[in-house]
């Protein structure tokens, strides 16, 4: 089971209940100049601050159960300011799982961590499974991130690749378990892009995906 690339899934999803939404999507707000593949939303982006603005926010409290094992290989930075975008951008996407799980399309928690097109754009995401009836069990871990910052530190890129082999869904009434079907490659690279928002959370701005693409 992995993320949104509606752009990709539509069709997919029309002909097989099972195949599961590729890791990312496509959508969100306009380019960055700063730095390749960032995005900014619609408003000002906030002045440069500290690698420690924001943590004085009070972020939501977001649980998976022990049936969706969601891992993060290898996110660590010796940048602070890096590291800080990947711990933000690591809460967005167990953000959006757990919405699923909870069978909640409105979740303030990706609302948290979303600007407002992607917001809509998750939304959408997580009702092509809520809709559906469908929850998520597995394991699917986010491996290899990098993170390329900006030069005026206000926008950053981030890169990482998800291995769907063992995630799944399973229909909330009938329990049915369903993976992807034989064949399908079950590396899904993400890119995204970062901005810092005026209370100092990193923010989703653009969300972008094609399954099959990772190095690995």
């Amino acid at each position: 089971m992995a993320r949104r690339a509606l752009t990709t899934t539509a069709a997919a999803l029309a002909t097989t209940a099972a195949l599961l939404l590729t890791a990312c999507g496509g959508g969100g707000d306009s380019p960055s100049d700063d730095i390749k593949g960032a995005g900014n939303s619609s408003s000002s982006p906030s002045a440069p601050t500290s690698p420690s603005a924001g943590a004085d926010v009070k972020r939501p409290v977001i649980k998976l159960p022990s049936s969706f094992q969601l891992t993060f290989e290898n996110w660590t930075s010796s940048d602070p300011v890096g590291q800080a975008v990947l711990n933000e951008a690591k809460e967005e996407v167990r953000a959006g799982y757990a919405a699923i799980i909870a069978d909640d399309p409105d979740s303030e928690a990706v609302a948290f961590y979303d600007t407002e097109g992607v917001r809509r754009q998750t939304k959408q995401w997580i009702k092509s499974y809520t809709d559906k009836d469908l929850t998520g069990i597995g394991k699917l871990p986010a491996l290899d991130p990098e993170v390329v910052m900006a030069e005026n530190s206000r926008g950053a890129a981030l890169t990482y690749c998800t291995d769907e082999t063992d995630a799944k869904t399973k229909n909330r009434e009938t329990s049915k378990v369903e993976g992807n079907p034989a064949g399908t490659n079950p590396y899904v690279p993400c890119s995204l892009s970062l901005m810092k928002s005026e209370q100092g959370v990193w923010q989703n701005t653009s969300v972008r995906g094609e399954r099959g693409k990772c190095s690995r």
